[in-house]
């Protein structure tokens, strides 16, 4: 049997750490909002309510998927700061949980800032953060044809009172699936430690 792999990635262990010790200075909370791979539904809404018809077709999203939040949770005194979190594999969840509508399922076309910024706003009141991260984007191996479904490609958001703050960027490693879940993580939770900062902008 291999020697298991070291949990949080040090990476990804170095910014909690970071973000752990602000929280607590702050007396402040965080939860999370996490994505995976799901199949794309098309949903009409009848006198029955929702009716589901499985497309042709699947999102690209093949994100952290519960990293973040594993991380945070791996750390002493998580409790006193983590509000909890939600890893939104499929429609049924990001509609009963985080504010889907028709108008998001029809007109999606892969991960954005806009999305996930909509998604962390929806989640955060109700686990009662003072901030949301929220996440999406390709790890790969496969992706699409357009930039936001390249493997590499993150959307990053974190919701807080005042405002969303937004960040995209690619993490050049490819289709590097856990390279990129790693990298997804880390980039997501250094966008907290900048809003509690001070340095990031909405």
């Amino acid at each position: 049997m291999s020697a298991p792999k070291e949990f949080p990635p040090e990476k990804v262990r170095i910014v909690v750490a970071e973000v752990m010790t602000l929280l607590k200075e702050k007396g402040e909370s965080v939860c999370v909002a996490e994505t995976v791979r799901t199949v794309l539904y098309l949903f009409d809404k009848g006198v029955t309510g929702w009716s589901k018809k499985i497309a042709n077709r699947r999102l690209c999203v093949q994100a952290a998927g519960g990293i973040i939040s594993a991380s945070m949770l791996s750390t002493s005194g998580a409790s006193k700061f983590y509000k909890g979190g939600l890893t939104l594999y499929t429609l049924e969840s990001r509609i009963a949980f985080a504010g889907w509508t028709q108008d998001n399922i029809s007109t999606y076309r892969g991960p954005t800032t806009d999305i996930v910024a909509g998604l962390a706003s929806n989640v955060r009141p109700k686990l009662g953060a003072t901030y949301c991260i929220c996440e999406s984007g390709t790890a790969g191996p496969t992706g699409g044809d357009t930039p936001n479904r390249t493997p590499g490609y993150v959307a990053l958001a974190v919701a807080t009172e005042k405002g969303v703050y937004k960040k995209e960027l690619s993490t050049g490693l490819g289709g590097d699936r856990e390279g990129n879940m790693i990298a997804f993580a880390a980039e997501a939770l250094g966008l907290l430690r900048d809003v509690l900062k001070g340095d990031a902008k909405l």
